[in-house]
């Protein structure tokens, strides 16, 4: 579905990446800033991202009514957020509107699945990958400490003996026991663009959902490589065991 949404929609590819080079920080208290939001959602559903509403900051903290809530802003509103995710535009564009503070989560292990990795090991990574002519698709920068390369699911409904649960890699909400590489899949989401968090960070598109979704071993070889250097430029009680 991402390949068909980049070849119909040239003429938005490039209004999508123009605004992209040139935005300044988002605001929800801005009415262009809004509608550059809806259009980024709307850009990542029709490239086949399926959304669902997700906590947002309120102050230093999060929007939900959980006391120390382990992930501020990260996190579907909805426990049935798997259910609910759809790339349906009218559904989107009443999300939007109506909750014009919320986040955004993607349901991953559907159509898509992230590559999560450290930033300084993800920007290496991405240049190593431009430089070697492999093609990589959407990337985001997540809270300044990660970034999220998007490929294609591994699985298929139609072909449910190769889908694999999120448990084998981490959990949302057990994420920060794997430092490393975390790969998303089935049971698992990330936040998708635009996104604001706790502490004034954001999430980020780094390269548009215009680009079309990549298999994930053609990025997991230098991903794993700069992950690796990556840890053992860390401290010695900050180093991880490398996950593949």
């Amino acid at each position: 579905m991402s390949a068909e949404f980049g070849r119909r929609s040239s003429g938005g590819q490039g209004r999508i990446s123009q605004w992209l080079r040139g935005r300044r920080r988002p605001s929800t208290s801005d009415a262009a800033d809004d509608t550059s939001r809806e259009e980024l959602l709307l850009a990542a559903a029709g490239a086949g991202l399926p959304l669902a509403p997700a906590a947002h900051p309120s102050g230093y903290r999060c929007s939900c009514d959980r006391v120390g809530c382990p992930t501020p802003a990260r996190h579907p509103v909805s426990f049935a957020w798997q259910t609910q995710s759809t790339t349906d535009r009218a559904q989107i564009e009443r999300w939007a509107r109506h909750q014009p503070q919320a986040n955004f989560i993607t349901a991953t292990g559907m159509v898509h699945d992230v590559l999560d990795v450290p930033l300084d090991a993800g920007r290496e990574a991405l240049e190593r990958l431009l430089a070697s002519g492999i093609e990589v698709g959407p990337v985001a920068e997540s809270g300044g400490d990660r970034m999220l390369f998007f490929t294609a699911t591994r699985g298929t409904p139609e072909d449910e003996d190769e889908w694999w649960p999120c448990e084998l890699d981490c959990h949302p909400e057990t994420m920060d026991e794997h430092p490393g590489l975390r790969w998303h899949c089935r049971g698992s989401y990330v936040l998708v663009p635009p996104a604001q968090l706790p502490g004034d960070l954001s999430v980020t598109w780094v390269r548009g959902p215009e680009h079309p979704l990549p298999d994930p071993l053609t990025l997991l070889e230098i991903l794993t490589d700069e992950c690796g250097r990556y840890a053992g430029a860390q401290p010695e009680h900050l180093a991880w065991p490398l996950r593949g």
